[in-house]
């Protein structure tokens, strides 16, 4: 009876180890990355390209602090290294609206945001754990242009980690086959004074008085149509579409401006659940 007993009590304490061990690894669970503008591993989430584990957890790309690359130096999730994959490059103007999507609540010390190697903005976390609605920083990027890779680093105030994301950014411009948020430089022509011919009895119809001058509608052909890009003032708020900063949309009955060039990749990024895309009017 003794024996049996000390035996049992012997078998529960020795998995008391195991719990111990075991737990750590259930609780590193998720934690948060960029949403929008699409960052390399959301891209990866939506299926937009060819991925491996990082499409299932684009918020894990966690590493510790100090790392100047996509996947934060995880080997896990090294494929957010290669630039010569083809991350769809996003054209925005001089300031851009980035929002995370977080998964777990960790202390923050701060986000920071680098180009280059360069830190173009930094915001303090407080030591304190974000919203579970998520962060929105705008940083002024007027300092570049052209293409560029941004990276993003929210760095946790309780651990020695940071969780990264990389963006791909064309500033004031076209690129990676994403629709320019800038139009084409209006280029403006000096016509000739056209003389009119006398009034005669013979004259041709008032309508053709100047035929030979070209009719309105050419006279700056060269112009680039002054709607290039977005949807035409009032349509409907599309999924796919592109707009421009300035173009009107009507949704649910109700007309928004947009205040940030974008491309509509998400369903979910409505005007009433984007404010930081449009305004109601």
């Amino acid at each position: 009876m003794i024996g049996r007993r000390s035996l049992s009590l012997l078998g529960a304490a020795g998995l008391a180890p195991l719990l111990v061990a075991v737990l750590p690894a259930a609780q590193a669970s998720a934690h948060g990355y960029v949403s929008s503008p699409l960052s390399r591993q959301a891209q990866c989430a939506k299926g937009l390209l060819p991925c491996g584990d990082i499409q299932y957890e684009p918020q894990s790309v966690e590493a510790a602090k100090g790392s100047d690359k996509c996947s934060g130096g995880n080997s896990r999730f090294q494929e957010l290294d290669d630039d010569s994959k083809p991350w769809k490059v996003q054209s925005v103007g001089s300031t851009v609206t980035f929002q995370w999507t977080f998964t777990a609540l960790h202390r923050t010390l701060n986000w920071e945001y680098f180009i280059g190697g360069t830190r173009v903005a930094v915001f303090d976390g407080g030591n304190n754990p974000p919203p579970q609605d998520g962060v929105s920083h705008t940083v002024d990027l007027s300092k570049f242009s052209g293409r560029q890779k941004l990276l993003a680093v929210w760095n946790i105030g309780d651990t020695a980690n940071a969780f990264y994301s990389c963006v791909d950014l064309q500033i004031g411009g076209s690129g990676g086959g994403t629709p320019s948020t800038t139009k084409p430089p209006v280029t403006t022509t000096t016509i000739p004074p056209v003389t009119t011919p006398p009034v005669t009895t013979t004259q041709s119809p008032p309508t053709t008085t100047h035929s030979h001058q070209p009719p309105p509608s050419t006279t700056h052909s060269h112009q680039p149509p002054p709607t290039t890009t977005g949807q035409p003032t009032g349509d409907a708020w599309t999924v796919g579409a592109h707009y421009g900063v300035g173009d009107i949309v009507t949704y649910n009955g109700q007309r928004y401006r947009c205040l940030q060039a974008h491309t509509v990749y998400d369903p979910g990024w409505t005007p009433t659940a984007a404010p930081a895309l449009w305004q109601a009017l």
